[in-house]
């Protein structure tokens, strides 16, 4: 029989649930002394770039585009996110809070109560989809190579497939099998395979199942 592998190192561990950990755009941080107005006006600007990222993709956001979509002046734009890149990370920080806020505390299979099997099924499935609808986004806004893997959503997520890894199959190395899993939901992978390939994005949802089957020893759901 193999000797355990040796642990991470302790930094790299997910003991209990994770912390929520968000994007830190830095705009965001005098977030609750905004005022009112000044709150509201951010929401406006952000539901305009996203729908500007919906129907043009990531490369049809301009500064210029969103004050008009907004109907504010483009001074108002450059105030709030500072550029064109403060933009796109603050429109990915709002996905991901939400998508966070879900995991922790959404209704099963994806937030708590289901178990760890359904929700890493469910994990996977969501992931998929959100990349289909903001694949453009994502791209534009990848971290550097030395930071792919240690910026702040990453972990997160990261850290939460580790968890219900070793909920699941608790004799697993389930800190190396959460990043094999995180790999499949790469955003570049899942624009070659769904853009160059052709791949439905339901084969990608039908493969994600059958990879959680075959790690955790349990059946695929049909």
């Amino acid at each position: 029989m193999s000797a355990a592998p040796p642990p991470f190192p302790r930094s790299q561990e997910t003991d209990g649930p994770p912390e929520l950990l968000q994007l830190g755009t830095g705009a965001d941080e005098d977030e609750p002394c905004l005022r009112a107005d000044a709150a509201r006006n951010r929401a406006r600007l952000l539901e305009a770039a996203a729908r500007l990222v919906a129907e043009h993709g990531a490369a049809g956001l301009t500064m210029e585009a969103v004050a008009a979509a907004a109907s504010v002046g483009k001074g108002t734009v450059f105030r709030r996110f500072g550029d064109r890149t403060g933009l796109l990370m603050a429109l990915l920080d709002h996905s991901e809070k939400k998508f966070q806020a879900d995991l922790l505390g959404g209704p099963p299979p994806l937030g708590p109560g289901a178990p760890a099997v359904e929700r890493l099924r469910a994990f996977g499935c969501a992931m998929l989809r959100r990349s289909g609808d903001e694949l453009a986004l994502q791209l534009a806004a990848e971290p550097s190579a030395e930071r792919r893997y240690t910026a702040a959503p990453r972990r997160f997520l990261r850290g939460h497939v580790a968890l219900l890894l070793r909920q699941a199959v608790p004799d697993a190395d389930s800190e190396l099998f959460s990043h094999t899993l995180m790999a499949y939901l790469d955003a570049a992978l899942i624009h070659h395979l769904t853009e160059q390939c052709g791949v439905p994005v339901a084969r990608l949802e039908a493969g994600w199942l059958d990879l959680v089957a075959r790690l955790t020893r349990t059946e695929s759901p049909r």
